[in-house]
């Protein structure tokens, strides 16, 4: 009986998820068909000089139903703050200071751990608001992602800023 129930509830489990993918536009298989292939893209996709528009329609590809982001804030105090959001709401809260005021984020270390058909990357990044323009923040993105047997699909990201008391270890950067 028990073997029915949890067999019922994958079933419909399975059966509710396929709508909701049904809805995404269909991703490039170039962007999805790795590890390092759709990290790299979510990088790409928020990226550009001011005035640019972002690429919220291929950025919607990389997400599985369901993903959550994660920001973490310390202020001044030490108090942390996290922000948590769906890929959707993280387009509409960004978008516009984005296009205004530029923004280039690019991956300068990273390390990837996979098991069967999940994986985790530690992401460092830095941001910059022109592509020659000087480093204006850097910190940590942390990929939770899966393999669906055709493609790779992001399910969730949590990430932290560097901090004088929250610097990014040496080691961690350029790694591979």
């Amino acid at each position: 009986m028990r073997t029915r129930a949890v067999a019922a509830f994958a079933t419909v489990t399975l059966a509710l998820a396929a709508p909701l993918r049904a809805q995404q536009p269909a991703a490039d298989p170039a962007d999805v068909g790795t590890i390092e292939d759709i990290v790299r893209v979510s990088y790409e996709v928020i990226s550009g000089p001011p005035g640019t528009p972002r690429q919220w329609r291929r950025d919607s590809t990389l997400y599985a139903p369901g993903a959550m982001f994660h920001a973490l804030h310390e202020d001044s105090t030490g108090k942390v703050d996290v922000y948590s959001m769906t890929p959707e709401e993280y387009r509409r809260r960004t978008d516009k200071g984005f296009v205004k005021n530029g923004l280039i984020e690019y991956e300068i270390g990273t390390h990837a751990e996979r098991f069967g058909n999940v994986a985790q990357v530690r992401s460092v990044y830095a941001m910059r608001r022109t592509t020659d323009g000087p480093v204006t923040a850097r910190g940590v993105n942390y990929f939770q992602l899966y393999w669906d047997g055709t493609r790779w699909w992001i399910a969730g990201m949590v990430w932290d800023d560097e901090r004088k008391d929250n610097p990014i270890p040496r080691e961690w950067i350029g790694a591979k």
